[in-house]
């Protein structure tokens, strides 16, 4: 078996905000990057095998039948050694990659408020007393204490910048320098497919610290393009990294997405997620849809990035592999969203099902290949295919 490595750690762009890192933690990142790799392509192959030549046989000899659905697949395979070892290394790593990622910003903290308050700019809304969803207060997502949402002292952005510093290691570096690859991705898609779509106002929902926001506002310099997210510490965080990287026409606001009053109708001509809506509590969707069909101008954009729905058409046994998020990877609302179906999400919303659409979106990674006089010296070959659905209102 031929073994990629991921480009290493340090090809990632450290823009003015991003946290400095010494020899040890650089190399730690590079390890953890490296491990993700071998775990996701070497040892998770053993889990298919041992599903088809033991534990499905073993199965179907004890029921008399097949699976009827992913959960059973779950309870058979969840007692297989192959199983076992699997998803103990991976969530190992991923305690590991947090447990190194938060080191490294707590240590540096202050340092990191400081530099984003020197690139503090008109960029950033934030409420006084904002309430935090309920459904998100809980939960630690991707196992980071605290999640999105918590700041430890007045204007601390640690966990922003753990997050930033960090997306290399669980992707092993498949997007691209400034961790962006899926906003470049539906930017680059939108202006071959739509060539004469000139959108005035965006709206990113779920933004984060901006990562995939920015490239639209890049994509498109003369739109409006505002990014809302519930947690502090990321828009805090955004807004600064925004502002370094040299991107104005962007706004970073403190909402909850199942109440946009504060925009009017028919605010946006184009709406987008990308990976928000899995983190998302089951009746918040629906709530939210509502929202986004309300601000979505008629005849405007909507666009959700997000992993491929649960349908007839896929096998239990991916079913079951793809659920390994929500029981370990702290993503509780991951299997609920992936069962509902997208047709039935974008109607909510006011896309009626002749102007829907689900595509695949190749991730623009700059990482991903490397060139020395127009020849490719290394290709990486780990550059996703992302999966899109939504449509035109």
């Amino acid at each position: 078996m031929q073994y990629q490595l991921p480009p290493v750690w340090t090809k990632l762009y450290r823009h003015a905000v991003f946290p400095e890192f010494s020899h040890d933690e650089r190399a730690r990142y590079n390890f953890l990057a490296n491990l993700n790799r071998f775990i996701s392509t070497v040892i998770a192959p053993g889990n298919q095998i041992a599903f088809q030549n033991r534990v499905k046989p073993a199965f179907e000899k004890e029921k008399g039948r097949t699976f009827a659905n992913r959960h059973e697949v779950a309870e058979a395979m969840s007692k297989d050694p192959v199983y076992q070892s699997w998803a103990a290394l991976r969530r190992c790593t991923m305690e590991m990659r947090q447990q190194n990622g938060r080191a490294v910003v707590m240590r540096q903290a202050k340092e990191l408020a400081d530099k984003v308050k020197q690139y503090a700019g008109d960029n950033l809304i934030l409420k006084k007393n904002f309430k935090v969803p309920e459904y998100l207060r809980h939960v630690d997502n991707h196992l980071m204490p605290g999640s999105y949402h918590t700041s430890y002292f007045e204007g601390d952005v640690s966990n922003a910048a753990n997050y930033d510093s960090g997306l290399f290691v669980t992707s092993g570096g498949m997007l691209g320098s400034l961790t962006d690859g899926g906003g470049k991705a539906i930017a680059k898609w939108v202006k071959e497919y739509y060539p004469d779509f000139r959108p005035k106002k965006i709206l990113d929902i779920g933004c984060g610290l901006g990562h995939n926001t920015l490239p639209l506002a890049e994509a498109f310099p003369d739109a409006e393009v505002i990014g809302i997210d519930a947690g502090e510490p990321m828009l805090r965080y955004g807004a600064a990294r925004a502002n370094a990287l040299g991107v104005k026409n962007v706004k970073f606001i403190q909402m909850d997405a199942e109440d946009m009053s504060e925009f009017e109708d028919e605010t946006f001509d184009w709406v987008q997620t990308t990976m928000f809506l899995h983190e998302t509590g089951g009746k918040a969707i629906h709530k939210i849809m509502k929202e986004i069909g309300r601000v979505l101008k008629k005849g405007g954009l909507c666009l959700h990035i997000e992993q491929p729905q649960y349908t007839p058409d896929m096998s239990y046994y991916e079913q079951f592999m793809r659920d390994w998020d929500a029981y370990y990877n702290a993503e509780p609302y991951w299997g609920h969203m992936h069962d509902l179906q997208p047709e039935d999400l974008m109607a909510e919303c006011g896309i009626p099902k002749e102007r829907f659409m689900q595509i695949g979106v190749k991730a623009v990674n700059d990482l991903d290949t490397q060139k020395k006089d127009d020849k490719i010296t290394e290709d990486y070959g780990r550059t996703p295919i992302w999966n899109v659905f939504g449509g035109w209102k």
